[in-house]
């Protein structure tokens, strides 16, 4: 096996977050975001060029996310504690039962509630994102990977990979959900432009659609949001947004491009979709790519239908590398543990070697 020519990037502290369970359908389920995840990928990028992260301020995440999303989540477990819900009715993490929806406020002003199981509806936007003592630390943590990554992109290197857990795309400027809190892609995205990259490409290949990545640089013109994902309209999560139709808004019009996959898509359809959204990024004339380096899309995955192989996304890895800019790669989903590492390792290898 040949050495990975990657810089990897990663911080301990993103072992901290442990969810316990998803509330899916009003029913406890295992959790899949585990902190296995960083060891076997860790164990699979044993011959990469590793360092730790290194701490930053919030003015990059601040430019992504409401500043009072980040500090809801620096907060919300030690009010949730403090108000004894751990021990009565039993609830060890934080889970929102009610949404400020406009189905619920009709246009009436909402206001913000003084109860803390309230106040977590008013930013998580669904039931299964759970947050523990240690989550706000992981989550923190892998802004701060993702940072350290693009830095060692403006730098000059031209592949750097963050280990960032929890991942991020599903994110929103004032929400979290979909095991994503804080936006680690679009916080990366964000670090180049201010690098001096004149125009930035996210490039989404988890086999779900990033909402919040899209949300993000909706109304943007410099950075392009290019994505394949399975169809949310077969079903799949987020199920609201990421259909063909959504090209962004404003100023950002044209800068986001959605390719909808049909549960079973394998290789061929998959790697058509990838070479789709590659001339995207190449007629953005973006200058640096981020990557959403998501390999649920593989076949053993329990999150997706999707039928991509390791050597399918080898081959992702190539095409986006054929595009000749350097590139930051985050991790985002993955859960089958025994096949992670490898897909993960392929990837990258691809794109290390276009």
């Amino acid at each position: 096996m040949s050495t990975l020519s990657c810089t990897a990037v990663w911080s301990p502290a993103c072992l901290e977050h442990v969810p316990g369970a998803e509330i899916w359908v009003g029913v406890s389920t295992p959790g899949t975001e585990v902190p296995e995840r960083v060891a076997v990928i860790r164990d699979a990028l044993a011959d990469a060029e590793t360092v730790e992260a290194v701490p930053h301020d919030d003015a990059v995440l601040h430019a992504v996310h409401d500043p009072g999303l980040v500090a809801h989540l620096r907060e919300v477990w030690s009010r949730w504690d403090e108000a004894g819900f751990p021990r009565d009715p039993g609830q060890d993490r934080v889970v929102p039962y009610v949404f400020p929806t406009p189905a619920m406020t009709a246009g009436m002003p909402a206001r913000t509630p003084v109860a803390v199981h309230a106040r977590a509806g008013l930013w998580c936007y669904d039931t299964m994102t759970l947050v523990g003592p240690g989550t706000w630390a992981a989550a923190r943590a892998a802004v701060d990977v993702a940072l350290t990554a693009a830095d060692l992109v403006a730098g000059g290197t031209r592949l750097a990979y963050g280990l960032c857990r929890p991942p991020g795309h599903h994110a929103t400027p004032a929400g979290y959900g979909g095991s994503c809190y804080l936006n680690n892609a679009a916080v990366a995205a964000e670090a180049l432009r201010r690098h001096g990259f004149a125009r930035v490409a996210v490039v989404d290949v988890d086999a779900h659609h990033g909402n919040g990545t899209q949300a993000v640089f909706w109304t943007r013109p410099d950075v392009l949001y290019a994505s394949a994902h399975v169809d949310p309209g077969a079903g799949w999560f987020p199920h609201y947004v990421g259909f063909a139709d959504e090209t962004g808004a404003d100023a950002g019009l044209g800068a986001t491009c959605n390719l909808p996959l049909p549960p079973g898509t394998g290789d061929e359809g998959w790697l058509a979709g990838v070479e789709r959204l590659c001339s995207e990024v190449a007629a953005f004339g973006a200058e640096a790519v981020v990557v959403s380096l998501g390999v649920d899309a593989a076949a053993d995955d329990p999150e997706s239908p999707l039928q991509v192989s390791a050597g399918g996304y080898h081959r992702t890895g190539r095409l986006i590398a054929g595009l000749g800019l350097p590139v930051v790669a985050v991790q985002e989903g993955g859960y089958h543990l025994p096949s992670l590492g490898e897909l993960v390792r392929a990837t990258l290898t691809g794109l290390a070697n276009p």
